[in-house]
């Protein structure tokens, strides 16, 4: 499969499968219960093929696209006909109207690109990133849903060269601007079958028949691409999508289709888990049966152990098997997938002296800071290196998570120092110099045998000459207030300090309210000194929503420094 490309696997279903159904978009703007608009494989490819016709009017082999549309089936078939026109595609989040989007201008400035691809409902908010660049002519802007795509037309892509690169996956941007990381057919290849070869190892590293994938993960986020619409293209899958909305809005809605189609496989964020748990009723779930789950992939934030045995608790009645839930760790540079718990047993949780964490070691204990196991790394092969020397760290230290695969991407676009510096690395005492290791930037280890994740390098809290993961801190903090929270590190004077911003809900009354935020202010201080040894300088309570997130879900702690810094936060205690 490695050879292959998505417009052939693409023409190979419509040939061999015509009349069943591929995509299946839900709406739930349209109706409360949701409205289904569905795509079988032979319209799915005769629309493909009529939309890269159009694409192809305006642009030329290797000019990027920019996808700016609703997560809707406009979105996909804007993705899969850059594919078939031998175009980059650039999938991105709808701007919003009225508002500046600086993610987006930054990323349409760094791609370039000759077409936009939107819907005729979001044509005026995404008009104002339609502009000239360096002499270079404004993008065309193509509205998908006023072409006519039943046109029948030829496919020329077979008879291309295909660019080298498929399509540029934005980072999240948690850390800094974002990049666009150049990810090739045979990246995504790769990544596929690592991917199923660890999450249906039990079902022969095949999906049984009528296996469905159920997303409402943004078609923009790594996680969201791959499961919506990647994968079912490569698997021969059905594809039930809705919007990321849809999800908030009422979370049993994802529930529900993972009970009610056959074999489903699955993705959400650790939040998605706690808002699942929580705004699930009985009553969403009756008469339905969650024992056809394949798996529930669980990345994009450090899986939390109480999250997950909540979520067990919480659906065990409507025959939930807590062994489908897959901790997994990925990021965009890496396609997606890195690596995950095996299979067949539920999540693993591991219990460690925090004082040895903080001083870079893992021993386990059985009182102290809980993780939980990504499983042991078989393909692609992982390294735990010290980032400094570049030498693998012995069992059981903490270090950078090194990757290296044929799922590791080229390197960002226009970004010869940025790639040099991440996907350039070199072990020190390595044989051969010419292999070269995706630096992840993230913190983690090895222990018997299964990997542990810390957090990120540049998050890393460091309070009193100590090393304090911020994850740790969040976990702490939020199994106290039940909800979001961002530890981070501000400099007073010449010292730094621990903050933390800790999302409320408010109570009935503003006395109620009030009375809340006392107690909890008192609990979490206490347990903030009992886990970690140290008091934070200042605990900034806030209503729901206000700490800044990434397209993911993952939170920006250094934009959380930058508005603690400048008073940005409204604090519900003021």
């Amino acid at each position: 499969m490695l050879d292959s490309s998505i417009p052939a696997i693409l023409r190979e279903r419509a040939s061999l499968q015509p009349n069943d159904i591929a995509f299946t978009f839900i709406d739930y703007e349209q109706e409360w219960e949701g409205v289904e608009e569905q795509l079988t494989w032979a319209q799915l490819q005769q629309r493909v093929v009529a939309l890269a016709a159009e694409i192809r009017e305006h642009a030329q082999i290797g000019d990027r696209v920019v996808i700016l549309a609703p997560q809707n089936m406009s979105y996909i078939l804007g993705f899969l006909a850059s594919f078939e026109a031998n175009v980059i595609a650039v999938p991105l989040s709808t701007p919003t109207l009225g508002a500046h989007d600086e993610r987006a201008a930054a990323v349409v400035r760094d791609a370039r690109p000759t077409v936009i691809l939107t819907t005729a409902d979001t044509a005026a908010a995404v008009a104002p990133y339609a502009t000239a660049q360096d002499g270079q002519s404004a993008p065309t802007v193509l509205e998908i849903d006023r072409l006519d795509l039943t046109v029948r037309k030829r496919s020329t892509s077979r008879r291309e060269t295909p660019p080298a690169t498929a399509y540029l996956q934005y980072t999240s941007g948690s850390t800094r601007t974002p990049a666009g990381v150049m990810v090739s057919q045979r990246n995504l290849f790769a990544n596929f079958e690592q991917e199923v070869s660890a999450l249906l190892s039990e079902h022969g590293k095949v999906g049984p028949p009528g296996t469905t994938t159920v997303s409402w993960l943004p078609f923009y986020h790594d996680m969201g691409l791959m499961l919506g619409i990647c994968a079912p293209i490569l698997g021969g899958w059905h594809s039930v999508v809705m919007s990321p909305i849809a999800f908030l809005q009422r979370p049993a809605r994802w529930m529900q289709q993972l009970a009610k189609r056959p074999h489903t496989l699955t993705a959400a964020p650790n939040f998605a888990l706690d808002l699942a748990s929580a705004r699930t009723t009985d009553d969403d779930m009756a008469g339905l049966d969650l024992g056809g789950i394949l798996a529930i992939m669980s990345g994009a934030e450090r899986v939390q152990p109480v999250t997950v045995k909540r979520f067990m608790q919480r659906f065990a009645k409507f025959n939930f098997a807590g062994k489908v839930i897959r901790p997994s760790f990925g990021l965009a540079e890496a396609t997606l997938y890195v690596a995950t718990h095996e299979a067949g047993e539920p999540p693993t949780v591991a219990t460690f002296d925090t004082e040895k964490l903080t001083a870079g070691m893992a021993k386990r204990s059985t009182t102290g800071t809980s993780l939980i196991s990504y499983g042991a790394p078989q393909s692609p092969q992982v390294l735990i290196v010290d980032p400094d020397t570049r030498l693998e760290t012995p069992a059981s230290t903490i270090g950078e998570i090194w990757v290296l695969g044929d799922n590791v991407c080229a390197g960002y676009w226009n970004k010869p120092d940025e790639t040099a510096h991440t996907f350039g690395g070199v072990l020190a005492d390595a044989a051969d110099d010419t292999v070269k290791w995706l630096r992840t930037g993230d913190l983690g280890f090895i222990d018997d045998g299964e990997l542990f994740i810390i957090g990120r390098i540049k998050d890393l809290l460091i309070v009193r000459g100590r090393n304090h993961y911020p994850d740790d801190i969040e976990a702490t903090v939020g199994a106290v207030s039940g909800g979001r929270v961002a530890a981070i590190s501000v400099e007073d004077d010449t010292t730094e300090q621990l903050v933390a911003i800790v999302e409320m809900k408010p109570r009935a009354t503003p006395e109620e309210t009030q009375e809340r935020l006392t107690t909890v202010r008192s609990e979490i201080t206490s347990a903030i000194s009992q886990a970690h040894g140290i008091t934070a300088a200042d605990l900034v309570l806030v209503a729901r929503g206000s700490i800044p997130i990434t397209t993911s879900g993952k939170i920006r702690r250094q934009a959380c420094v930058e508005q603690y810094r400048q008073g940005g936060f409204v604090r519900m205690d003021a």
